[in-house]
């Protein structure tokens, strides 16, 4: 509960201190040519995978220039996944966030929205998981099954990004892909099982996963 207060108390410090950026430039507007601008998008292909899976992951993304080549970026979304292997049976589901900057490293001479960028981000994810078959391996190999109610549990972890934006055609709309390279820093353990299925971080006890996203995005 400490770690969850902190991880929402970091998330409204940030949003807070964005908005009064973004009041105190919009005070001065007569005196400066800057503009709101913003970016939000969609994961169109994971969306459309939940279709044809029992995976089903939904998410999408804010950002905002906060200089000339630094951007904002928040994140949510929603994931039910399940992990059925090695005799295990867990379900799991729940919503995470994530918030972060990222560099524009290069960029369309005509178009600045153009480009690759590469970037980080802290994510928390508050899942209710159920494992309903847990393998126990006794005396001369003999496996037993049991199980354990269904619980709420929690994962923080920290990501880069790295990526690429190109306009679709001359509309305000872009096609937006990045992939995700994720470390896990802590989970909160149910009778000290560790998770197996985390939302919108992966299956698998490793510390480390692979996330990627192909989205369509709005500027603003």
């Amino acid at each position: 509960m400490k770690i969850l207060r902190i991880f929402f108390c970091f998330f409204s410090l940030w949003v807070g201190k964005v908005m009064g950026q973004r009041m105190e430039e919009g005070n001065h507007l007569k005196s400066s040519p800057y503009s709101f601008n913003g970016v939000v998008g969609v994961d169109v292909l994971n969306t459309g995978l939940s279709t044809f899976s029992e995976r089903k992951l939904f998410q999408g993304f804010i950002s905002t220039q906060i200089k000339e080549k630094i951007h904002a970026i928040a994140d949510a979304g929603f994931e039910k996944n399940d992990f059925d292997k090695s005799g295990y049976q867990v379900y799991a589901q729940g919503f995470f966030f994530k918030l972060g900057t990222y560099y524009m490293l290069v960029q369309d001479v005509e178009d600045k929205l153009n480009g690759f960028y590469a970037g980080g981000k802290i994510a928390g994810s508050f899942y209710k998981q159920d494992y309903t078959v847990i393998p126990i391996r006794g005396y001369g190999g003999r496996v037993s099954n049991s199980s354990m109610p269904i619980s709420s549990q929690s994962t923080y972890w920290v990501e880069a990004m790295v990526g690429g934006r190109i306009r679709i055609f001359d509309t305000p709309f872009f096609i937006d892909v990045n992939v995700q390279p994720r470390y896990r820093l802590y989970s909160t353990l149910q009778n000290g099982v560790h998770p197996l299925v985390i939302p919108g971080f992966g299956k698998g006890i490793g510390k480390f996963n692979m996330g990627f996203s192909w989205n369509v995005a709005y500027y603003f």
